[in-house]
C-alpha cells in the first residue's frame, strides 16, 4: 500500500533510475490507457511495445489445450511488461491481459533495445527485475499445484491489493476463475469463505479488503516468499 505522500501516478521501476537516465528513458515513452480486458500481447508473437504501468494492472496468463487460462503473475506500477527484451528476445512468452484499468507509459521494443545499449543503469535494473520474475513464476507454479483455492485466492487478492493501492477494486467471479484456473463455482465457495471470516466484502464483482492482516495470515506462504524477492520494491 502507498505511504503518506507517495504518488500513485509513477512507475516505481523507472523511478529507481538516476534522474538523468530516468528523464531520457521517459522521453521515449508515450502515455496510454489500459482498458479492462484488453490483450496487450499474445505468446510467441513479436513484442512491438513494452509497458510501464502507472495505475493499471496487467496479468500474464497461459493456456494448455482445452483447459481454462491460468494466471502466472501480475504487473503493476512496480514493474513492466516486456522484460524479456533485456535478453534480446523480442517475442512475448505469455498472453498479457489488462486486469485493472488505468494508465501506463509505452515504449517501442526497438527503442527500449536502443536504450539498453546506452543506459547501463537501466540494463542492471531490468536484470534485477527479471530475476524477481523468475522467483515469482516458480513460486506461482508450486502454489497452483499444491495449495487450496481459498489460500490461493487470498494470495492473489493481496498481490492485486499491493498493485492497485486501494482497498476497493472490481473483479468478477468469471475473471477470478480464469486467473486461478478453476471453475467459477470454486471461486464462489472460496470468496464466500473469505467473506465469512470477515477478511473481504464481495458483492457483484466489487471487492473491498476489510482485514489485510487477516488475509495475509489466511494466505499460503507463497505470498511471503514472493514479496521477499519481488520483481521490484512494492
Amino acid at each position: 500500500m502507498s505511504g503518506a505522500g507517495e504518488r500513485n501516478d509513477v512507475n516505481r521501476l523507472l523511478d529507481e533510475l538516476p534522474r538523468k537516465e530516468r528523464h531520457r528513458a521517459m522521453q521515449q515513452c508515450e502515455p496510454v490507457d489500459l482498458v479492462m480486458g484488453a490483450v496487450l500481447c499474445e505468446p510467441d508473437e513479436p513484442l512491438r511495445h513494452v509497458y510501464f504501468p502507472l495505475t493499471g494492472v496487467i496479468s500474464l496468463v497461459t493456456k494448455v489445450g482445452g483447459h481454462k487460462p491460468l494466471e502466472l503473475g501480475l504487473i503493476g506500477s512496480e514493474g513492466m511488461l516486456g522484460v524479456t527484451v533485456v535478453l534480446g528476445v523480442a517475442r512475448a512468452p505469455q498472453r498479457a491481459v489488462v486486469q485493472g484499468a488505468g494508465t501506463a507509459l509505452r515504449m517501442s521494443q526497438p527503442q527500449l533495445a536502443l536504450e539498453l545499449s546506452k543506459n547501463p543503469h537501466l540494463t542492471c535494473l531490468l536484470n534485477r527485475y527479471l530475476y524477481g520474475w523468475v522467483v515469482q513464476l516458480s513460486q506461482n507454479a508450486a502454489c497452483n499445484s499444491f495449495h487450496e483455492v481459498e489460500a490461493r485466492l487470498a494470495r492473489w487478492l493481496l498481490m492485486t491489493h499491493d498493485r492497485v493501492r486501494t482497498d476497493h477494486f472490481h473483479l468478477t467471479h468469471e475473471f477470478l476463475a480464469d486467473m486461478l484456473g478453476v471453475r467459477r463455482s470454486a471461486v464462489t465457495i472460496a470468496a464466500g469463505e473469505l467473506r465469512r471470516r470477515r477478511l473481504i466484502q464481495y458483492a457483484r464483482g466489487a471487492i473491498r479488503i476489510v482485514d489485510r492482516a487477516g488475509l495475509e495470515s489466511f494466505s499460503c506462504e507463497c505470498y511471503g516468499a514472493v514479496i521477499t524477492h519481488p520483481p521490484a520494491a512494492l
